[in-house]
């Protein structure tokens, strides 16, 4: 027996809605002959569930990321909104964070009102700025790096969602410093060029950008980033370093103690020590715990090491 037609229609609205995670915009059902009456079927008869007044899951479980990006650009207008900040970054492939609501911006002439889930930035576009293709319109990365660190709801969390892109290749520092001077912001405009140019200067962890932050607010010389050195054993990056001085500081993050990457770290130590360098070591607790100890060595050892 051949399938009714509304299981024909269901089979080729499921088909369909792969590409977008499961749901559809009611422009895209009707380009599939699907009406508002045949939608209202589908919902009344407990197979599909509306998201809004343009999205349609086509089926009725919870909706995944991929399908909430769709929603949130559908909503609030598919021609013109597109995903930007955190959003935009996850939809490029970064990994590691979560983000409660969907980012979209759209151009600083339109207005929009909130939609559930949904948090509505509107921007003044750039050239070029507009990923589109098969996949879901969204911001550039970097740009969308720098917009997501303005917006972010804390410095912290700004410095986070600049270094993960950068960590994960999504994006280069040096990409990241082009996309500050073209969208300069205004809640952190005197630190996301800080963070950027410590990015682009090598510090690629967390711990090393508030370790540099913290130098430079007790007035300490600018240091050097993942520096290189040989040795017997090889290229060794040391993450930090003054110039004309023989002080190095490692930044221990959690996964120093991972695994066998204590001993990596001693056998690195040791070849740098016997270059006759200084190393302090400080961990990322320390860091957010002892932040006045740890500097007050980092100050003296910057004053004694090569007075010695």
């Amino acid at each position: 027996m051949a399938p009714s037609k509304p299981a024909r229609r269901r089979q080729a609205a499921a088909l369909r809605a792969e590409r977008f995670g499961g749901v559809l915009s009611r422009e895209l059902l009707r380009g599939l002959g699907v009406d508002r009456h045949a939608i209202q079927r589908e919902v009344d008869g407990d197979r599909w569930r509306c998201h809004g007044s343009q999205t349609v899951a086509v089926h009725t479980r919870s909706l995944d990321p991929p399908a909430l990006w769709w929603r949130a650009v559908w909503e609030t207008g598919q021609r013109i909104a597109v995903l930007d900040g955190v959003s935009a970054l996850l939809a490029a492939g970064v990994t590691g964070y979560d983000e409660a609501v969907v980012h979209v911006s759209i151009s600083s002439a339109i207005n929009r009102s909130g939609i559930l889930g949904v948090r509505v930035h509107r921007v003044r576009r750039v050239d070029g700025e507009v990923i589109t293709g098969r996949g879901i319109p969204r911001v550039a990365p970097a740009l969308a790096a720098i917009r997501a660190a303005h917006w972010a709801s804390s410095d912290r969390q700004a410095a986070l969602i600049l270094v993960l892109p950068v960590q994960q290749g999504v994006v280069s520092g040096s990409q990241l410093q082009t996309a500050s001077t073209v969208w300069v912001g205004r809640r952190r405009r005197a630190l996301v060029p800080v963070l950027v140019q410590d990015i682009a200067d090598g510090a690629r962890s967390l711990g090393e950008l508030d370790f540099a932050l913290l130098c430079r607010q007790r007035g300490l010389p600018e240091s050097v980033r993942q520096v290189v050195r040989r040795t017997p054993r090889g290229r060794v990056y040391l993450e930090v370093r003054w110039r004309r001085s023989r002080l190095v500081v490692e930044i221990d993050g959690s996964h120093h103690g991972v695994g066998l990457a204590m001993v990596a770290d001693h056998l690195r130590q040791n070849e740098v020590a016997l270059q006759r360098e200084v190393v302090l070591r400080i961990t990322l607790l320390g860091l957010r715990v002892a932040a006045d100890t740890f500097l007050d060595q980092v100050a003296r050892a910057l004053r004694e090491v090569d007075a010695a």
